[in-house]
């Protein structure tokens, strides 16, 4: 019986394959790692065939690691990272880097068009569910346009990373909603490429892959896939999602009001529904996982990169300091760490403040202040800023009882997964495995196939939960602090673009 399946997640820094049976257990995987190329400011590039290559080999090594649970393997289903953009000739052959949602150089074209348009970015963002960000295709396309015309002329099709994998198996140019939803040219009421977006990025639907949902497969492996996989052609392949959807249903947040928390280099928080949920100002996130199941919220760039932050600092001081250490002595400090606030905007800021030139700033430091105060205040902030993000939708959701889901490596740190249940004042539930979005897909990949009727009702081995209770003599802390927060990220925000000027102005002064 063909009950097992394999999900392949292909991230920003690693290609991870599980294979999972039949209730939801890995018993095999593999991973590889390639490199994030910045070779000018702002950029955020990978070989699109580097990629290609990790897919195959960790597919392979996962198969061969399967032994004669190979025989077993019905399908094979997909996730991916979000607003990649690779150019492709008329071959299928890739005319740039993958250009990542770390990528920054179409800063300008957003700040252009939110000051030339003013009202209608927010139409667009209703259309769209997506705010406008560098990050986004869209304004990716822009940037390609003026700044490497020659590239975009002579370009065929724009693609994501998962679309150039998949044409590179089957010869097909295929897109899925949810990956057709983050580059920001996809309306999210009609399901088809939104004429505006697409005139604003100046390319044809002709121009962009052929749309699909998220249930969509190949009966068969084609004939490259089954020599590069060892698997038997039989096996189907579902087109799959994106991670941010796949890890909600991967951890179980798929009711409802249910919340997902990841933060590992960087974060997000995201929430289930049955229809769009979109903020008045744009400020959040909306993206498919089926046509009946939409996930709203928003990603941050500064999680965990904030904590190594602070991190490298102090080692810089003390080569014996350790994560672990720096953790476990913040614990000392009392909740609010004595006044002192980390706006944790180290990176820019995607959600909520959704400005690349954001900055990260101490507020409140005073002599009473040491580096206990300093690390506790760090991770206060990476989840206070989270908590803002969830306040715009929160409204929304429509239920007054929040379950919270939560992964990733700040999971490791005993402190922030409490500060975490004490900021939100809700149970926290972290559940014992780890490959969220690859569970996610093999999930929706037999609810695609028909193995279960209903996504919630997919078969999955009953979790193992650790349970994070929030303390309740730290609500009106915590209540405070965040007003606080809040409205020192509002003041701040008035800076940024003068900051941003004057670092830019004597960089180039000093000859960096």
């Amino acid at each position: 019986m063909r009950n097992y399946a394999i999900g392949i997640d292909i991230g920003t820094t690693s290609t991870k394959v599980v294979l999972f049976d039949e209730k939801g257990a890995a018993v095999a995987h593999h991973s590889k790692n390639y490199p994030l190329l910045s070779e000018e400011a702002g950029a955020a590039e990978q070989k699109p065939d580097e990629i290609y290559e990790a897919v195959n080999e960790s597919l392979r090594e996962t198969v061969r690691k399967s032994g004669d649970l190979a025989e077993r393997i019905g399908f094979i289903s997909f996730s991916t990272a979000m607003h990649s953009l690779i150019a492709v000739d008329a071959e299928g052959k890739p005319l740039t880097n993958s250009i990542t949602w770390a990528d920054i150089r179409s800063e300008p074209y957003v700040a252009a068009y939110k000051s030339d348009y003013g009202g209608d970015a927010v139409e667009l963002y209703k259309r769209t569910g997506v705010p406008q960000h560098p990050m986004t295709p869209l304004f990716k396309l822009q940037w390609l346009k003026n700044e490497r015309p020659d590239i975009f002329k002579k370009a065929e099709k724009f693609v994501g990373i998962k679309d150039y994998i998949l044409f590179r198996w089957f010869n097909e140019w295929k897109t899925d909603h949810a990956s057709a939803a983050a580059t920001g040219l996809w309306n999210l009421r009609t399901k088809t490429w939104d004429e505006e977006a697409l005139k604003l990025a100046d390319v044809t639907p002709e121009k962009l892959p052929d749309l699909q949902p998220t249930t969509y497969y190949w009966e068969n492996l084609s004939d490259i896939l089954a020599k590069k996989s060892g698997l038997d052609s039989s096996v189907k392949v579902v087109i799959g999602a994106t991670d941010g959807p796949l890890s909600n249903l991967g951890v179980g947040a798929i009711s409802p009001g249910d919340v997902a928390v990841t933060i590992g280099t960087s974060g997000a928080i995201r929430t289930t529904s049955t229809s769009p949920i979109l903020d008045t100002e744009g400020r959040s996130f909306c993206y498919p996982l089926t046509e009946n199941h939409w996930v709203s919220g928003g990603p941050v760039n500064n999680g965990g990169i904030a904590f190594q932050w602070i991190h490298d600092l102090l080692q810089k001081e003390d080569e014996s300091v350790a994560y672990e250490k720096l953790s476990k002595d913040a614990e000392q400090i009392q909740p609010g760490a004595e006044g002192l606030v980390f706006l944790p905007y180290l990176t820019g800021e995607r959600a909520p403040l959704w400005d690349a030139q954001a900055k990260a700033s101490f507020l409140g430091l005073t002599l009473r202040h040491n580096q206990n105060h300093m690390v506790r205040a760090v991770l206060e902030g990476a989840i206070l800023n989270l908590f803002s993000v969830y306040s715009l939708i929160k409204s929304q959701v429509g239920k007054s009882e929040v379950k919270i889901f939560a992964t990733g490596g700040f999971t490791n740190s005993s402190l922030w997964k409490q500060i975490l249940a004490d900021v939100f004042q809700t149970k926290v539930s972290i559940p014992e495995h780890t490959e969220s979005s690859c569970l996610g897909a093999v999930l929706l990949g037999r609810f695609a196939i028909g193995e279960t009727k209903k996504l919630e009702e997919a078969p999955v081995e009953t979790k193992q939960y650790e349970e994070i209770i929030p303390n309740p003599d730290y609500k009106n802390v915590y209540k405070d602090l965040f007003q606080l927060y809040q409205s020192l990220s509002d003041t701040m925000q008035t800076q940024y673009k003068a900051l941003h000027d004057f670092q830019n102005k004597h960089k180039k002064e000093s000859g960096e």
